[in-house]
């Protein structure tokens, strides 16, 4: 499927969802601003994003998992977590089919911004 418009909200990208991608979407995205307040959200590269500056999360539905990106790289214990969600990159697939494991998207969420904070400096 070829996606010619352009998409300008989060709330844009919502409309061309399932509504059980639309709910995780919805949930993740409340989620990132409940943890880290002062993100603004965006799109980038046509997908929902959030950014303190610049941005730090990226995440996306799919037709069978939502991906959550950029891959997290200075938290031993955490990527040990994720491995069964990572895949070659590093970046993580969550499947549509069961229940999104919310505490340990939180430490994603909380490690990546963390991660932005650490590299931005």
């Amino acid at each position: 499927m070829t996606n010619t418009v352009k998409i300008e909200s989060i709330a844009a990208y919502l409309e061309q969802l399932s509504p059980t991608s639309q709910a995780v979407i919805q949930q993740l995205s409340e989620t990132i601003q409940q943890l880290v307040p002062d993100a603004q959200a965006c799109i980038s590269y046509q997908i929902p994003a959030f950014k303190v500056g610049k941005t730090f999360i990226y995440f996306a539905a799919f037709k069978h998992h939502i991906g959550i990106y950029p891959p997290v790289t200075n938290n031993k214990e955490l990527i040990e977590k994720l491995g069964p969600y990572r895949n070659k990159k590093g970046n993580l697939t969550f499947p549509l089919n069961k229940p999104m494991p919310l505490a340990l998207i939180q430490e994603v969420v909380l490690a990546l911004h963390k991660q932005y904070i650490t590299t931005s400096s």
